[in-house]
């Protein structure tokens, strides 16, 4: 999961190159356990426990931001509150997405057509500004939605599954994420401990809403209760490592590198969700699923460099 960071946080210069390298394997750790996330995620849902997963793994974070971050977020004003539970309802929607969609596809599709989130958003930019993305750009897109097409084709060319429809709408909903973050003027100078205190608010609130609603589901209660130590593990791995030290690593290094550096060092999570599903998970890739990986792969990087420093 993506969280934002401050425009001071933005501001600081890159490090030298000693000091940098300290930045830079925190942060790679980060892109490993998101990678390792999708595996994780698949290993502890089910279709019925989607929902109870969530409300689990975002009810053992939240307590413990809003303690670490408890005067500066009673400090939001209303507007800011409003904009951050706004961001709340479109981050719930992602993992919802997310979660369904990997439970019905491969830990190694979900971590690479998510990555198309990184060919999206420059799109959805320049169709809101209504500007016309570079040849460059256009042509690191194509090459990614071929990737997509292939991987998705297991045994041959049909209609892509449930799962890989599911983690493409989350791919546009990570979109619609970084566009309202952006523009939402009330968010712009929020504290971002407290921001993403109140965004993860929200999307628990949606959660829990849902766990509540019949046909959604088991409830939290008796998924946790049916918990074996496996499952418990890979609850903290989503929660603490996932989430807590994803979160916190962010907005350590970007204060000790540069952003470019910490946008392309994450940016590898792809490369790291197929190694996990691979290795770990005993996935296995066809050539044309090979082939697309490495499209994707290709394709986000191209697109990465088409739009310059992130």
């Amino acid at each position: 999961m993506e969280t934002p960071v401050s425009s001071a946080a933005l501001a600081v210069p890159a490090a030298a190159p000693r000091r940098a390298w300290g930045a830079d394997l925190p942060v790679l750790a980060v892109a490993v356990v998101w990678g390792g996330s999708y595996l994780a995620a698949k290993g502890i849902t089910t279709a019925h426990t989607v929902i109870a997963v969530l409300v689990l793994r975002f009810g053992v974070v939240l307590p413990v931001l809003a303690g670490a971050g408890w005067r500066r977020l009673r400090a939001l004003s209303a507007r800011q509150l409003r904009g951050g539970a706004l961001l709340g309802l479109v981050l719930g929607a992602i993992f919802i997405l997310e979660t369904y969609g990997v439970v019905h596809t491969s830990a190694t599709n979900a971590g690479l057509i998510i990555s198309l989130t990184m060919i999206f958003t420059p799109l959805a930019e320049a169709a809101v500004r209504r500007t016309r993305p570079s040849a460059a750009f256009l042509g690191a897109a194509a090459v990614s939605v071929a990737g997509v097409v292939l991987l998705t084709q297991g045994g041959g060319f049909t209609v892509p599954g449930a799962g890989d429809l599911l983690i493409l709408g989350a791919a546009l909903a990570r979109t619609l994420n970084v566009l309202l973050t952006a523009r939402i003027e009330a968010v712009q100078d929020a504290d971002s401990l407290s921001l993403t205190t109140v965004q993860l608010g929200g999307a628990l609130a949606v959660f829990a809403v849902l766990a509540a609603l019949p046909g959604t589901g088991e409830n939290p209660w008796s998924v946790a209760a049916g918990f074996g130590p496996a499952e418990w593990a890979g609850l903290a791995f989503l929660a603490v490592f996932c989430t807590l030290f994803a979160f916190f690593v962010q907005m350590w290094a970007v204060r000790r590198s540069s952003p470019s550096r910490v946008s392309l060092l994450l940016g590898t999570e792809p490369l790291w969700a197929a190694a996990a599903g691979i290795a770990i998970g005993g996935e296995h890739l066809g050539p044309a699923g090979l082939a697309g990986a490495a499209l994707v792969l290709a394709g986000t990087a191209w697109g990465r460099r088409a739009t310059g420093p992130s």
